[in-house]
């Protein structure tokens, strides 16, 4: 209505210029005097202007923003500085949203005024509404935004500034289901070795000492310090103050040297440190994330595992006071406030002594294992090897040194492979194929194979079972070159599986795949859980499972190789569900978690997600060729774990890896010894290009059994002279010096 006013005023005036021109003439048709022309001036509307504006503030446009201002608000602040004022004023005041009223409009030739209503909304202090007005002026035929700092805040007029006075509650504590601690906020010690402070007759005590407070062998500490500098510190390893059991003189005069400091600490130098995760500073990456969601500049924040995905329970719910600061710095007022709530604390279902077992347990090795309850999904222990220690992300720690030979390690320390890592199945997932062989009606436990040392079913190669491979090993003939290792002749399917008969399996994979039943193993395999998360609580890789497309894809499929990428976390689970009648659990990391007066906020139950699509008398003959794996004489893990006191179930693997490469070494079963008070449980372990699944992984998988029904290693591993003591020289039969894992 106003635009309409206005130029129809601007048609009054022209006209009325045109008849004083005009005067005492006649404008009429034909008298030679020119018609008055009537310029009609297109007026763009304040209004959207403005939308555009605040809309692009909305979305953290600020270049948007910037070139809608006046080219004298343009000359008066750079648009870097602009953008910068903004992100400062929204980060300090913790905005997450904004929302925006347009109320009035007052328009004139030149310049306008809209009046709107602006409401932050923030992740400490709530809402701050205020009523504002933009200026404009009209420049070009376009409106543009006479801006100052009032158009934030109108209390930035003039140059103030946002501050707030946060109140940060402490960070939750993350216990073991039995209530022990893992992470808590504590006084810490740094402890390092100077060399040159170490007296030759103490020698001993001091590897001594350091070896108890640290938990590290005392080969792997006098091994660090060799070649180091007199007056070097040698980091050692960080200790609760509960923990510093000796006083810091005596420890000086062993060379051992103190450093104290204050900070979230990780029990054990990291237990289940690729679980757990760690906090870190802001980064240049998330600092306007955090900031905006409540955090102070210097926070440290949830960087990995479960501190970050818990973040928010962890973290708890930060306060404070949003602060109007003038220029010089002093206070003019506050204008809003919030409460902060304290944090919660997490009770995980991993048992930590056994987690510490496990760990050491691949020590020495790049892998990992996996202990979940056979009946319920509940993780016991996962780990990754080698891992790292969290407590070095933390600067205030003296050893924090070390950091960036933690972070640019080419073993990937902070990688968790038991959920992150996608590794070939190998033999292991014959247990898929062999399901799929059953349901198909095409095989039945009756079925029977010559299984000899060559496949040629397909004509462009030659496939050969492990049992040649065990020839073309020089250490698998004798010194008349005669192999000790013979084909394993005519075998039904349970015993293929027993056998771990390859020729078996490509036979199963070919004869489906001709049958039209391409994609039978396939979908099988996607039945177990491959192929797709499981919905653990911490990040994790869906893995691949595809749809061969010609016979090879079908054969290598049939035997865990080609396109086939499994976590061992998802290969845990499958073994789990073959134990427990069929049942696929969601792996369970989070028992409960309290408030900060110990009651229950969430409590978390085991979680049936499907079901192994088996007839149940198929389950049961699979499960007893498992058994057979184990038990029988000439089983491919007989030899590893035949003699223990109760049943053990379970598939070695062997899987191919790069030409020139070890293979990936798997084993993966459950137990069935029925004991009270200590549930069945499923292992899944890999050992990255190492050899042999029941040579390397059989034995890790047997040092886990009796770790968790003894409460420690019951038996030595065949390369080891004492446990973590490296037996020298090789034991016969293994691999090269150079592959096996050092102390």
């Amino acid at each position: 209505m106003k635009r309409t006013i206005w130029i129809n005023l601007l048609l009054l005036s022209a006209l009325l210029a045109g008849c004083g021109r005009a005067t005492g003439t006649s404008a009429t048709p034909g008298s030679g005097l020119p018609t008055p022309e009537i310029t009609v001036v297109n007026v763009p509307d304040p209004t959207s202007a403005l939308n555009k504006y605040l809309e692009a503030m909305k979305a953290g446009d600020y270049t948007t923003m910037y070139r809608m201002l006046s080219a004298d608000s343009q000359k008066a602040i750079s648009e870097e500085d602009f953008a910068k004022r903004h992100n400062d004023a929204f980060n300090e005041m913790s905005m997450q949203e904004v929302a925006y009223e347009i109320r009035s409009t007052l328009t004139n030739p030149g310049s306008a005024e809209v009046a709107y209503g602006l409401n932050y909304k923030t992740a400490i202090v709530g809402e701050l509404k205020r009523d504002m007005v933009a200026k404009f002026i009209l420049e070009d035929g376009q409106w543009k935004l006479q801006w100052d700092d009032g158009l934030i805040l109108p209390e930035l007029k003039g140059g103030n500034q946002l501050r707030m006075d946060y109140k940060i509650p402490a960070r939750g504590d993350i216990y073991d289901s039995n209530g022990h601690a893992i992470v808590t906020q504590a006084d810490a010690y740094a402890l390092g070795i100077q060399p040159g402070l170490i007296n030759n007759d103490s020698y001993g005590d001091t590897l001594a000492v350091a070896s108890r407070l640290t938990g590290k062998s005392q080969d792997e500490i006098a091994n660090s310090l060799i070649g180091q500098d007199p007056g070097w510190w040698v980091p050692l390893g960080e200790v609760s103050a509960d923990e510093l059991i000796y006083s810091t003189d005596y420890l000086k005069s062993l060379g051992i040297l103190v450093r104290e400091y204050n900070s979230r600490f990780y029990q054990n130098g990291g237990t289940a440190a690729n679980i757990i995760g760690y906090v870190s500073p802001l980064t240049p990456e998330n600092v306007d994330e955090y900031r905006r969601n409540g955090y102070s500049f210097g926070a440290r924040v949830g960087a990995n595992g479960l501190e970050k995905n818990y973040e928010s329970q962890l973290g708890g719910q930060r306060g404070g006071t949003l602060e109007e600061i003038a220029p010089d710095g002093t206070l003019v007022k506050s204008l809003a406030q919030g409460d902060s709530r304290p944090a919660q604390s997490v009770y995980l279902t991993i048992d930590k002594d056994l987690q510490k077992q496990v760990e050491k347990a691949l020590n020495g090795f790049n892998g990992a294992a996996v202990v979940i309850e056979r009946d319920t999904g509940r993780v016991l222990a996962m780990a990754s090897s080698p891992s790292y220690d969290p407590n070095l992300f933390e600067p205030d720690n003296y050893n924090n040194i070390l950091l960036p030979s933690v972070l640019n390690d080419s073993n990937q320390r902070l990688l968790n492979r038991a959920t992150q890592e996608t590794y070939p199945l190998g033999s292991v997932f014959k247990i898929i194929t062999m399901s799929a062989a059953l349901q198909s009606g095409v095989f039945t436990p009756e079925s029977t194979f010559d299984c000899q040392y060559t496949w040629t079913g397909l004509t462009d190669i030659v496939r050969h079972d492990w049992t040649w491979q065990h020839c073309e090993d020089e250490k698998a003939t004798d010194p008349n070159g005669k192999c000790h290792t013979k084909p394993s002749g005519l075998l039904t399917l349970p015993e293929g599986l027993m056998r771990s008969c390859n020729p078996w399996f490509w036979q199963i994979g070919y004869t489906l795949y001709n049958a039209g039943m391409t994609t039978d193993i396939a979908n099988m395999a996607r039945a177990f859980g491959l192929g797709s998360k499981t919905g653990i609580e911490i990040d994790e890789n869906a893995g691949t499972i595809q749809n061969p497309n010609e016979p090879i894809a079908a054969v290598n499929q049939a035997i865990g190789q080609g396109d086939v990428q499994v976590t061992p976390l998802q290969v845990a689970r499958f073994i789990a569900a073959m134990g427990n009648g069929g049942t696929l659990y969601r792996p369970q990391l989070i028992e409960r978690i309290t408030d900060v007066n110990g009651q229950d906020t969430q409590v978390f139950k085991p979680e049936a997600q499907g079901t192994l699509p088996l007839k149940p008398e198929n389950l049961k003959v699979i499960q007893d060729a498992m058994h057979a794996v184990t038990s029988n004489p000439r089983g491919t893990a007989y030899y590893r774990l035949g003699g223990m006191r109760f049943p053990l179930y379970g598939k070695t693997g062997t899987a191919e890896t790069s030409p020139g490469l070890l293979p990936h070494a798997w084993f993966a079963g459950y137990t069935d010894a029925n004991i009270e008070g200590k549930p069945d449980i499923a292992i899944a372990v890999v050992l990255e290009y190492q050899g042999e699944g029941s040579q390397w992984a059989a034995p890790v998988f047997k040092r886990i059994v009796e770790s968790y029904f003894y409460g420690k290693p019951q038996s030595l591993y065949p390369w080891e002279s004492g446990f973590g003591i490296l037996r020298t020289p090789p034991p016969e039969g293994t691999a090269t010096p150079e592959a096996t894992p050092p102390p």
